[in-house]
């Protein structure tokens, strides 16, 4: 079979790994270093790896020069926005090949497989995920689709890529990710805004100890408009739908894991949503998050910017400082007697401002599955992110800082695929010890279990 060319290898030299790149444990307690990483201690009780700046990938060569000849044959469930973009993704990495797609829109499927040379689709996601052919699975679906669908890619033995979140509660997603860790498949979650190039000359920068030791992280994060009244009913809050991939963001560049956070929220732009529950009243929130060695971390996000898509972030280090940019269509300027500055607004939609990032995560686990190599974005990232934007909304409920903790401990599993949220009042099972780390509700990863096994 003639191997197709990496023509999409710019795109990885940006590319770095998650907050933890190495394999955080093997069992309960041991830990593995990888190669010149000192180890860190984190805030939840367990020393692990410091992640380097960056990692080197095979798919940045062409196919013959990698010595690459695994062939991985993969599908997609969901045929939307993001499905496509990671469709057309698949297609330009090397030694990958979609086979199925599925969207429950059978039109969708047919025409994202003709655009895509994809030769068959289907209406049912459980025909990708039974096919014998297939390798691995791109999730792409809506999110309440996700952990269902997870669990049912780890009991036939497909590896998974699947968009956050992995699930809309805790107990689901810890569920998810122990099916894939007894199934010994690969999981990867979609947290794309590590992959962007800007966010990744940051995270470089602070590796490097480019501005010194950090002292405090800024993140902000302003959508053009607000979303429809029918999308933010029951999408979880501000904190859960959008927050998250700010506070996840400052675990990434901050390299540790936070011990606590204060959260508050108010609504400003569409008054509608005030009569909604919780944190999805809000459409405006601030964040600060507490980090080890007084590392401070605050995010700011708003449903609504008339300038356009505002996406930044800044460091302050003990020597200097970095910060990013919007991102536009072009580099052109305008100079006129009454205005100076770019003659167009930012990108004003996340698929064009992230088109890269997305791409890039993409190819990425391409890497992985090809040459079975740990993949960058775990799945106890998807859960440290979901428990932050957890505590977040219980911050502003309770008008006081919630140590993240506090949330994990909550958490219940009678067996690795079989868990629950306590309630303050509930009875407590018998034999129940709280956790203070997720890592404690998690079995080892597919990688970590080689490792264990050298």
């Amino acid at each position: 079979m003639m191997l197709k060319s990496a023509s999409l290898a710019l795109f990885l030299s940006a590319v770095g790994a998650s907050a933890f790149t190495a394999p955080s444990h093997v069992g309960r307690s041991a830990v593995v270093a990888g190669p010149s990483s000192p180890l860190g201690t984190t805030t939840f009780g367990v020393r692990r790896p410091r992640a380097s700046s960056s990692f080197s990938s095979a798919l940045s060569m062409t196919a013959e020069e990698s010595g690459a000849t695994k062939e991985i044959k993969v599908g997609v469930i969901g045929c939307g926005r993001i499905g496509l973009v990671h469709l057309g993704a698949i297609t330009k990495a090397p030694n990958v090949t979609p086979v199925i797609v599925s969207n429950p829109t059978v039109s969708k499927a047919e025409a994202a497989a003709k655009q895509y040379g994809v030769p068959r689709f289907t209406g049912d996601a459980m025909d990708v995920i039974t096919d014998p052919e297939v390798d691995a699975v791109w999730i792409c679906s809506p999110s309440q689709y996700h952990a269902e669908q997870i669990k049912a890619c780890a009991a036939n033995g497909k590896d998974i890529f699947c968009e956050k979140p992995i699930a809309t509660d805790l107990p689901e997603t810890v569920e998810a990710i122990n099916a894939c860790n007894e199934a010994g498949v690969k999981l990867m979650i979609g947290l794309q805004r590590r992959f962007d190039p800007n966010f990744q000359r940051v995270r470089t920068a602070i590796m490097n100890k480019e501005v010194g030791n950090t002292i405090m992280i800024k993140l902000c994060s302003r959508d053009p408009s607000p979303p429809p009244f029918e999308y933010v009913k029951g999408g979880g809050g501000i904190f859960a739908d959008m927050a998250v991939h700010d506070l996840d963001m400052t675990r990434f560049l901050a390299g540790e894991d936070p011990i606590d956070i204060l959260a508050i929220g108010s609504c400003h732009i569409d008054r509608s949503i005030e009569a909604l529950e919780g944190s999805e009243a809000f459409d405006t929130a601030s964040c600060i998050v507490r980090y080890p060695n007084g590392v401070q971390a605050m995010v700011d996000v708003c449903r609504q910017s008339s300038y356009g898509y505002d996406q930044r972030a800044e460091v302050l280090g003990t020597s200097g400082m970095i910060s990013t940019d919007n991102v536009y269509p072009n580099t052109a300027k305008l100079y006129k007697p009454n205005f100076t500055g770019n003659a167009d607004m930012p990108f004003d939609f996340f698929l064009s401002r992230y088109m890269e990032a997305y791409v890039t995560e993409t190819v990425a686990f391409c890497e992985s599955l090809v040459n079975d190599t740990p993949v960058p974005c775990t799945g106890i990232d998807g859960l440290v992110a979901l428990i932050m934007s957890t505590a977040a909304d219980k911050s502003a409920k309770e008008n006081r800082w919630v140590k993240f903790k506090e949330v994990v401990g909550d958490v219940y599993c009678s067996e690795p695929t079989q868990c629950e949220l306590l309630a303050g009042d509930d009875m407590f099972p018998e034999g129940f010890k709280p956790v203070t780390d997720p890592q404690e509700l998690l079995l080892p990863d597919v990688d970590q279990q080689k490792v264990a096994a050298r």
